[in-house]
Protein backbone atom coordinates (compact mmCIF):
# COMPACT_ATOMS: atom_id res chain seq x y z
CA UNK A 1 0.00 0.00 0.00
CA UNK A 2 1.60 3.33 -0.96
CA UNK A 3 0.43 6.77 -0.68
CA UNK A 4 -1.28 6.58 -4.60
CA UNK A 5 -4.05 4.47 -2.48
CA UNK A 6 -4.36 6.52 0.72
CA UNK A 7 -7.29 8.38 -0.96
CA UNK A 8 -8.59 5.44 -1.89
CA UNK A 9 -8.52 4.04 1.17
CA UNK A 10 -10.82 6.50 2.95
CA UNK A 11 -13.19 6.21 0.52
CA UNK A 12 -13.09 2.05 1.56
CA UNK A 13 -13.32 3.28 4.35
CA UNK A 14 -16.00 5.56 4.52
CA UNK A 15 -18.23 3.06 2.44
CA UNK A 16 -17.29 0.11 4.74
CA UNK A 17 -18.83 1.88 7.86
CA UNK A 18 -21.76 3.57 6.26
CA UNK A 19 -22.70 0.23 4.28
CA UNK A 20 -22.17 -2.46 6.58
CA UNK A 21 -22.56 -1.20 10.21
CA UNK A 22 -26.21 -0.42 10.43
CA UNK A 23 -27.55 -3.89 11.56
CA UNK A 24 -24.90 -3.11 14.60
CA UNK A 25 -24.47 0.32 15.11
CA UNK A 26 -26.66 3.39 16.30
CA UNK A 27 -26.71 6.09 13.49
CA UNK A 28 -25.14 8.45 15.41
CA UNK A 29 -21.86 6.25 15.95
CA UNK A 30 -22.32 5.46 11.79
CA UNK A 31 -22.06 9.17 11.40
CA UNK A 32 -18.83 9.78 13.90
CA UNK A 33 -17.20 6.42 12.53
CA UNK A 34 -17.47 7.21 9.00
CA UNK A 35 -16.26 10.39 9.03
CA UNK A 36 -13.34 9.87 10.87
CA UNK A 37 -10.81 8.65 8.17
CA UNK A 38 -11.47 11.83 6.04
CA UNK A 39 -11.15 14.27 9.21
CA UNK A 40 -8.01 12.46 11.29
CA UNK A 41 -4.46 12.78 10.43
CA UNK A 42 -4.10 9.22 13.05
CA UNK A 43 -5.65 7.97 9.84
CA UNK A 44 -2.99 9.07 7.06
CA UNK A 45 -0.28 8.42 9.61
CA UNK A 46 -1.19 5.02 10.01
CA UNK A 47 -1.00 4.15 6.76
CA UNK A 48 2.25 6.36 6.50
CA UNK A 49 3.60 4.06 8.84
CA UNK A 50 2.64 0.84 9.02
CA UNK A 51 2.53 -2.14 6.24
CA UNK A 52 -0.58 -2.25 4.06
CA UNK A 53 -2.36 -4.42 1.47
CA UNK A 54 -5.01 -3.67 -0.55
CA UNK A 55 -7.76 -5.96 -2.58
CA UNK A 56 -8.64 -3.85 -5.90
CA UNK A 57 -10.34 -4.26 -8.99
CA UNK A 58 -8.44 -5.94 -12.38
CA UNK A 59 -10.23 -3.02 -14.41
CA UNK A 60 -8.09 -0.18 -15.12
CA UNK A 61 -7.72 2.26 -13.43
CA UNK A 62 -8.16 -0.11 -10.60
CA UNK A 63 -10.11 0.92 -7.74
CA UNK A 64 -9.27 0.07 -4.19
CA UNK A 65 -12.12 -2.18 -2.40
CA UNK A 66 -10.36 -3.34 0.79
CA UNK A 67 -7.47 -2.53 2.47
CA UNK A 68 -5.72 -4.18 5.54
CA UNK A 69 -2.71 -2.18 7.68
CA UNK A 70 -0.03 -3.51 10.40
CA UNK A 71 1.07 -1.00 12.89
CA UNK A 72 3.12 -1.74 14.20
CA UNK A 73 4.19 -4.92 12.58
CA UNK A 74 2.44 -6.83 15.47
CA UNK A 75 -0.95 -5.52 15.09
CA UNK A 76 -3.89 -5.71 12.72
CA UNK A 77 -4.58 -1.69 12.64
CA UNK A 78 -7.12 -1.31 9.81
CA UNK A 79 -9.93 -4.15 7.86
CA UNK A 80 -11.94 -2.25 6.15
CA UNK A 81 -13.90 -3.55 2.79
CA UNK A 82 -16.67 -2.33 0.77
CA UNK A 83 -19.94 -3.20 0.92
CA UNK A 84 -20.61 -4.45 -2.49
CA UNK A 85 -17.35 -6.32 -2.05
CA UNK A 86 -17.92 -7.84 1.18
CA UNK A 87 -18.40 -11.91 1.73
CA UNK A 88 -16.26 -12.66 -1.29
CA UNK A 89 -13.03 -13.47 0.68
CA UNK A 90 -11.38 -10.68 0.46
CA UNK A 91 -10.89 -9.68 3.69
CA UNK A 92 -10.07 -13.18 4.74
CA UNK A 93 -7.02 -13.09 1.86
CA UNK A 94 -6.04 -9.85 3.13
CA UNK A 95 -5.37 -11.21 6.85
CA UNK A 96 -4.08 -14.11 5.83
CA UNK A 97 -1.60 -12.77 3.70
CA UNK A 98 -0.75 -9.89 6.51
CA UNK A 99 -0.35 -12.94 9.30
CA UNK A 100 1.98 -14.47 6.51
CA UNK A 101 4.13 -11.32 6.05
CA UNK A 102 4.03 -10.95 10.01
CA UNK A 103 5.58 -14.48 10.37
CA UNK A 104 8.08 -13.96 7.79
CA UNK A 105 9.40 -10.81 9.81
CA UNK A 106 9.94 -12.93 12.94
CA UNK A 107 6.13 -12.42 14.70
CA UNK A 108 5.27 -14.48 16.94
CA UNK A 109 1.75 -12.78 17.83
CA UNK A 110 -0.64 -10.96 16.25
CA UNK A 111 -3.28 -8.58 18.17
CA UNK A 112 -5.85 -6.05 17.61
CA UNK A 113 -8.87 -4.27 18.87
CA UNK A 114 -12.10 -5.87 16.61
CA UNK A 115 -15.23 -4.43 15.97
CA UNK A 116 -18.52 -6.07 15.24
CA UNK A 117 -18.35 -5.98 11.99
CA UNK A 118 -14.51 -7.67 12.20
CA UNK A 119 -14.69 -10.15 15.15
CA UNK A 120 -16.99 -13.04 13.47
CA UNK A 121 -14.50 -12.66 10.71
CA UNK A 122 -11.47 -13.23 12.73
CA UNK A 123 -12.96 -15.96 15.31
CA UNK A 124 -13.57 -17.83 11.67
CA UNK A 125 -9.63 -17.75 11.26
CA UNK A 126 -8.62 -18.64 14.78
CA UNK A 127 -8.38 -15.40 16.43
CA UNK A 128 -9.30 -15.61 20.01
CA UNK A 129 -11.05 -12.71 22.15
CA UNK A 130 -8.62 -11.76 25.05
CA UNK A 131 -11.15 -8.87 26.53
CA UNK A 132 -13.84 -6.48 25.76
CA UNK A 133 -13.52 -2.71 26.44
CA UNK A 134 -16.00 0.21 25.88
CA UNK A 135 -14.38 3.57 24.71
CA UNK A 136 -15.71 6.88 23.23
CA UNK A 137 -14.48 7.04 19.36
CA UNK A 138 -15.06 10.63 17.47
CA UNK A 139 -17.68 11.54 20.59
CA UNK A 140 -19.33 8.44 20.80
CA UNK A 141 -19.81 5.79 23.21
CA UNK A 142 -18.41 1.43 21.17
CA UNK A 143 -17.46 -1.47 22.24
CA UNK A 144 -14.92 -3.44 21.12
CA UNK A 145 -12.88 -6.81 22.16
CA UNK A 146 -9.29 -6.84 22.13
CA UNK A 147 -8.33 -10.09 19.89
CA UNK A 148 -4.84 -12.14 19.20
CA UNK A 149 -3.80 -15.17 17.08
CA UNK A 150 -0.40 -17.46 17.80
CA UNK A 151 1.16 -17.47 14.21
CA UNK A 152 2.57 -20.85 13.42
Amino acid sequence: MGPDDWDQAAEVYADAVSSLAPPYYRPEQIHAWSRHAHQNSQFREALERGFGLVGATETYPATVEAFALLDPGDRLALLYCRGRSSRQGLATLLVTTLERHARSQGVRRLRTEASQLSRPLLERLGWTVDGEESLLFAGEPFVRWRMSTTLR
